[in-house]
């Protein structure tokens, strides 16, 4: 045992922490987040944490407030002499500039990494990294885990037969591969071939593999405008596919994706509760499963110093 455990959460994603604490059974910590007058943030952890395990749950998607929010957290509980301080991230902002592909342009990924570990934090827990070389960029400890046995019991649910597991891209192709071995020993996979002329367009080409007269699931990470799953499914369906599926663990649904959804041929799209949804964006075709029992299994294993890998799979 590290101490007391004890979990706080930031102000985007309040309902996932309050989630997890009752899966837990255990209280969640009180904090002030608030601001000054000129908009600054104002941070105060208002109860003791010396020589506690201390988890703060805070996702960073945009704005980028919700980094600062996360890193004055830690922050606070460091210098409020906590014994060890998590960083709990199911959604890790930033991570889509992981690579130096084009000249003058930040890592962005590298650089948050840095800051989580300069402000305090002992280690991190997070959720489906868009690259998975991003635990690397971490030089304090990362547990990665995956959404797919959630999602996957829910595909299962519905019973789906003839079914393809399709990768939007070919750096999507292991991600596809391991659905589909979980799903059935004679899933078939397919991939798009597609090119991105630029950010947040996609031209997409052909597909590789027989989906005609079959489901289609399409797998991926982030949705984010929503066009290139919309595109996907075109494709698919020009291609003989019967009804289209998607999953995604982290539901952005920036810009135009709810119109974009609206008049797409996608049956059902499912993501998790990593951010949350306003009702604006709940359409009836979008089902939020919940990850807070897998994060506070996490949760518990790691304060228990028991190995967290089972939960990988």
């Amino acid at each position: 045992m590290n101490g007391e455990l004890k979990i706080f959460s930031g102000s985007a994603n309040p309902a996932l922490a309050a989630d997890i604490c009752r899966r837990m059974r255990t209280k969640l910590g009180s904090c002030l987040i608030d601001r000054f007058s000129d908009g600054e943030l104002r941070i105060k952890i208002n109860e003791n944490v010396r020589g506690t395990d201390t988890f703060i749950v805070q996702p960073t998607f945009a704005p980028a407030d919700n980094i600062l929010e996360l890193l004055m957290l830690i922050d606070a509980a460091r210098r409020a002499s906590a014994r060890r301080i998590t960083a709990v991230i199911p959604y890790f902002g930033y991570s889509r500039q992981e690579r130096k592909d084009q000249p003058r342009v930040p890592i962005s990924a590298k650089l948050v990494a840095n800051l989580i570990a300069t402000a305090g934090a002992d280690r991190v827990l997070t959720l489906d990294l868009h690259a998975e070389a991003i635990q690397g960029f971490f030089d304090i400890p990362v547990d990665h885990l995956y959404a797919m046995p959630v999602i996957i019991r829910h595909i299962k649910r519905l019973g789906l037969r003839d079914l393809v597991v399709v990768a939007p891209d070919t750096g999507g192709a292991n991600r596809a591969r391991a659905f589909a071995k979980r799903l059935g020993a004679n899933i078939p996979l397919a991939f798009i071939d597609k090119r991105r002329p630029m950010a947040n367009q996609v031209e997409v080409l052909n597909v590789v593999g027989d989906v005609a007269g079959r489901h289609c699931l399409i797998v991926d990470d982030i949705m984010d405008t929503g066009r290139t799953l919309t595109k996907v499914a075109e494709i698919l369906k020009r291609n003989g596919a019967r009804d289209v599926y998607a999953s995604a663990t982290h539901p952005m649904l920036s810009g135009g994706a709810v119109e974009c959804l609206n008049g797409s041929c996608i049956k059902q799209l499912v993501v998790t509760d990593t951010i949350p949804l306003g009702p604006e964006k709940r359409l009836p075709s979008i089902v939020v499963l919940s990850i807070a029992k897998l994060l506070a299994d996490a949760i518990v294993r790691i304060h228990s110093e028991r190995s967290v890998s089972s939960l990988f799979l």
